[in-house]
């Protein structure tokens, strides 16, 4: 009797585990499902759109964090360093404006404009993608390869708050790993940054 009770709970908790993996959105290994959002100059954008590309640089960031912000330019820079070797950035604000207005559409496209992105600063209408990655934080990298598998989720680079003091570049290396041949390590890092904001 003590056998069964045994293995009812293990079973119970395996189901548990396995349902917290999925809300918890993907993982390291996982094949993410591609997606179609408006771009700030209103066309919809997928990562098939991207017919060359090698990986993708999706990440989840938005205007008014300050964390964000202080990581614009080095997207900027690891955008016009890595798309032309087929890894594109594609940002995506999945923020609710309803919440935090300063993520409007309409002020995605100001901050788009006086920050000359030269990648897709996408918005996620419905809050419907971010869960689907998991994401939690802006910004919030995934790193994906050309199959749309998942290999490296998490922080840009080890300094937030001041590129000159930026030691270990985890998601860089993680594409120059790619670019070896090999996995990236590590593989996983803790995102920094704002809670992504949502009326649930």
């Amino acid at each position: 009797m003590k056998f069964y009770t045994f293995l009812s709970i293990a079973l119970c908790a395996l189901t548990m585990s396995a349902f917290t993996v999925i809300s918890d959105g993907y993982g390291v290994g996982d094949t993410a499902t591609d997606f179609k959002l408006k771009n700030v100059d209103g066309k919809f954008v997928s990562l098939s759109d991207y017919k060359d590309a090698k990986g993708y640089i999706v990440t989840f960031t938005c205007n008014h964090c300050p964390y964000a912000v202080m990581y614009e330019d080095r997207l900027i820079a690891l955008h016009n360093e890595f798309a032309p070797k087929g890894y594109p950035v594609v940002a995506i604000n999945p923020n609710d404006p309803a919440v935090q207005p300063a993520d409007s559409e309409a002020e995605m496209k100001v901050r788009a404009e006086e920050k000359k992105f030269p990648f897709a600063y996408l918005f996620d209408e419905g809050q419907k993608v971010y869960p689907q990655f998991g994401a939690k934080k802006t910004p919030h990298v995934y790193l994906l390869d050309a199959d749309m598998k998942v290999r490296y989720i998490g922080a840009i680079d080890d300094s937030p708050k001041d590129e000159a003091e930026v030691e270990e570049k985890y998601l860089a290396n993680a594409i120059m790993a790619l670019e070896k041949g090999k996995d990236p390590s590590p593989a996983f890092t803790k995102a920094i940054g704002c809670s992504i904001k949502s009326k649930s």
